[in-house]
């Protein structure tokens, strides 16, 4: 770290002048250059750290402008609809409609295993409620909102090169993330990423700039597919949804009583399309195996175990 201090201010003549405050500042300013004055903003909240800032960050330039929605598509943790809609409410004081459309997302992915398929399947179908969102906005205001608000970060950006339409080859994509590589061609509405050059360790310290709250900002990331792609093949079989969510729930809650769960960077649930034998009781079992990870990381780009 010293070599790189020296290199960088003693060698180079860099100034050591950014700040969070100078980031917050600028996309307020191209966030009020791009919306115009009477024009109405989307938001998509999923609940994560992500979207909640970037939520916040866009309400403070346009105001009661952003309209916020938070879909729960069928994907999402145990009972993690009715918590955060309460803490949004509680908390954050932002107006967030809430859309049940568990049907939608569960019919299109019927029979799908690929997780890069359903990545897609998933963009699309979250672009498909935001127009119909936008359209009962546009009968209740008068105006239809012409841009969405999404919580990209750049490493989502990075892992889903090489970003379509640029004819680059020379990244590979690591995955599609719905919010990227997922989004339809066609797509309607105008994108406002105001996180998409940052990263996660940076997003946290422009929420706590931004005082969002300590108990959002701490929150493990959570996949915007859900437990689409933390199941190892077609989410609607085998009781595989509810299941996962259960064993998500004790295994969370297990780290939290521990008093590990703010160090580490994300742990979750993943059901395997495998079934091993064990024993329940005094009887033979033969049922399915979820496996658990824990990874701590600074940056979201790499992580160990």
């Amino acid at each position: 770290m010293e070599t790189l201090r020296s290199f960088l201010f003693e060698v180079c003549g860099v100034n050591a002048g950014w700040k969070m405050e100078d980031v917050m500042d600028e996309e307020i300013k191209v966030i009020n250059n791009m919306v115009g004055s009477d024009d109405h903003v989307i938001c998509a909240l999923s609940g994560g750290v992500d979207s909640t800032v970037a939520a916040t960050l866009v309400h403070r330039a346009i105001g009661d402008r952003l309209h916020c929605i938070f879909v729960d598509n069928g994907l999402l943790r145990y009972k993690e609809r009715e918590r955060v809609m309460e803490t949004f409410e509680r908390d954050l004081h932002l107006p967030v409609t809430c859309v049940d459309a568990t049907e939608q997302f569960l019919s299109k992915l019927k029979g799908v295993v690929d997780p890069e398929l359903k990545r897609k399947i998933i963009g699309k179908e979250f672009i498909c409620v935001f127009d119909a969102f936008a359209k009962e906005l546009e009968n209740n205001l008068g105006k239809k909102p012409a841009f969405l608000v999404q919580g990209t970060l750049y490493p989502d950006v990075i892992e889903s090169c090489p970003p379509p339409g640029t004819g680059r080859t020379h990244s590979h994509t690591i995955k599609s993330h719905h919010n990227v590589g997922g989004l339809p061609k066609d797509m309607k509405l105008k994108l406002i990423e105001p996180l998409k050059l940052l990263f996660k360790d940076e997003v946290r310290q422009l929420g706590r700039i931004l005082t969002v709250p300590y108990s959002f900002l701490k929150r493990h990331p959570f996949p915007g597919p859900g437990l689409a792609v933390r199941v190892l093949g077609d989410v609607t079989e085998d009781n595989a949804l509810d299941t996962l969510r259960q064993v998500d729930e004790i295994f969370i809650q297990s780290i939290k009583d521990a008093g590990i769960y703010d160090s580490i960077w994300q742990a979750f649930a993943v059901f395997l399309p495998v079934k091993s034998v064990g024993v329940q009781g005094d009887q033979r079992t033969h049922s399915h195996v979820i496996a658990l990870r824990a990874v701590t990381s600074q940056d979201g780009m790499t992580a160990d175990w």
